[in-house]
């Protein structure tokens, strides 16, 4: 990325940006707690894959970035250092939930701001580089990533009307048949102005199958309010991968050795 001496503006918009990144999950399906590791501190290629995740941030400075933790989250701090800030998820009640986390650390802040996950560790500098750049010239309220995919991903399904305009996101556990056939998937990455962000967390509500308040349902409230959402998509079912499964854990760390070698 192409960015002011690391000092969180672009280059083409001067536009201030903060980055929360969601690194409280203890891994279940990774057996994580086995390792007695939280899920983002297991290795892929030599790295804790927070690692990963955060080296594709080096555009903004530690300090502007706020990692959401819960599940032993000294030992993320530890690994990560004191230069970051911290936010603390007692109870994992969803992806809304996780960001809401980070509010008081970035109450008093006026600007835009990245929410990404911390178990993504394939995720390409460039792409966050596009995606903030197309939010902040547009000027648009959101800016959200989406793929479009062959995968039968565990991911959120990206609704549009007649016109091609985007409506909203249905997670996958959600979905009705019809919804589970679309190709375009939501990843999870966002980019939100924050005067806009912290009142739709306060509203969201938890009526879906899991009882979560979901990140993915911003966007669509945006939309009824009036406010204006953009989307930029991108064609590649490696990048968008989480790490979930040991299986997960073992692909990805061959990708990234492979990209290593490169």
């Amino acid at each position: 990325m192409r960015f002011n001496d690391k000092k969180g503006h672009s280059e083409k918009t001067d536009k201030p940006l903060k980055v929360i990144v969601l690194a409280a999950g203890k891994g279940k399906r990774l057996q994580s707690e086995n390792a007695e590791l939280p899920k983002v501190l297991r290795r892929a290629a030599g790295k804790p894959l927070l690692k990963w995740v955060a080296d594709n941030l080096d555009f903004v400075r530690k300090q502007d970035i706020v990692l959401v933790v819960g599940y032993q989250a000294e030992k993320v701090k530890a690994e990560m250092g004191p230069e970051y800030q911290y936010a603390i998820q007692g109870q994992q009640l969803g992806t809304g939930h996780a960001a809401a986390a980070a509010a008081g650390k970035l109450a008093a802040y006026q600007g835009d701001i990245l929410i990404i996950y911390g178990d993504m560790p394939l995720f390409k500098a460039e792409t966050y580089d596009q995606l903030v750049k197309k939010h902040q010239q547009s000027d648009a309220d959101c800016t959200m990533l989406t793929a479009i995919v062959k995968r039968d991903l565990a991911y959120g399904r990206i609704v549009r009307d007649v016109n091609g305009h985007f409506e909203g996101i249905v997670e996958q556990k959600d979905c009705n048949p019809d919804q589970l056939a679309i190709r375009e998937m939501n990843p999870g990455v966002y980019v939100f102005k924050s005067h806009l962000l912290w009142p739709m967390l306060n509203n969201l509500k938890n009526n879906n199958a899991q009882g979560e308040y979901y990140l993915t349902d911003i966007p669509a409230l945006l939309i009824e309010q009036g406010h204006v959402v953009h989307t930029l998509t991108i064609e590649d079912e490696d990048q968008i991968l989480g790490v979930n499964t040991q299986e997960d854990l073992a692909y990805c760390s061959r990708l990234l050795q492979e990209r290593e070698n490169d």
